[in-house]
């Protein structure tokens, strides 16, 4: 779908500017978030449904954007799911680094999904203790949720697309008899990489996970 989708947006000072926003332009857009685990885009999808309301009726057009508006919903929930999932699995680590995270700083949770983590946090606590450590010797009734849980694996290779040219990228060895190498990533190239390489990269948005 190539048709251009009239989305209005808003400037600093209150006013309205008309934005062009095409269902792929819309896509790359979540992606960009999706990359940078900033997801707060519900705004983008509002504003089309706001210009498709304002379509005339029986419009071709519309029906073919409301039909690919649904795609993205789709998308957006499956990414939702592999979130909360994410959460169930790692919640102590999560936690910790939003708790470390310096002042001004975004965080990489939405406040639904920091929400989530905190409960899910409270009940699994209520539920080891009211199941096994109330019934243990007080010296054994608390456990380090910390070290219990598995750390994400920030040694796992992923796939990037280079947004921004970056130069002098420190290279880690897959084994201990190589040497750490410096490597250039030129704007528009594609590589596999150790996601803790380019973590910095990807918070920044100079890159973006595809």
């Amino acid at each position: 779908m190539t048709e251009e989708l009239d989305v209005l947006g808003h400037d600093s000072d209150g006013g309205s500017d008309e934005v062009i926003l095409t269902p792929a332009e819309l896509i790359e857009r979540l992606e960009q978030r999706f990359s940078i685990c900033q997801f707060t885009p519900q705004m983008e999808l509002l504003l089309v449904e706001s210009n498709l309301r304002r379509a005339p009726k029986g419009d071709l057009k519309v029906s073919i954007h409301r039909m690919e508006l649904e795609r993205i919903r789709y998308v957006l929930s499956s990414y939702l799911r592999c979130r909360l999932t994410k959460i169930e699995k790692f919640f102590p680590h999560i936690l910790e680094k939003e708790q470390a995270r310096p002042e001004g700083q975004p965080s990489g949770l939405s406040l639904e999904e920091l929400v989530f983590a905190k409960e899910y946090l409270a009940n699994t606590e209520a539920y080891l203790r009211n199941v096994a450590l109330k019934h243990m010797p007080p010296n054994l009734q608390k456990v380090d949720l910390l070290r219990a849980v598995p750390k994400p694996d920030l040694d796992s290779y992923v796939f990037l697309r280079v947004k921004q040219r970056q130069e002098n990228i420190l290279v880690e060895p897959e084994t201990d008899e190589q040497r750490d190498y410096v490597i250039d990533l030129e704007e528009g190239s594609q590589h596999l990489i150790r996601y803790k390489t380019i973590a910095p990269l990807v918070a920044s948005g100079a890159v973006q996970l595809i």
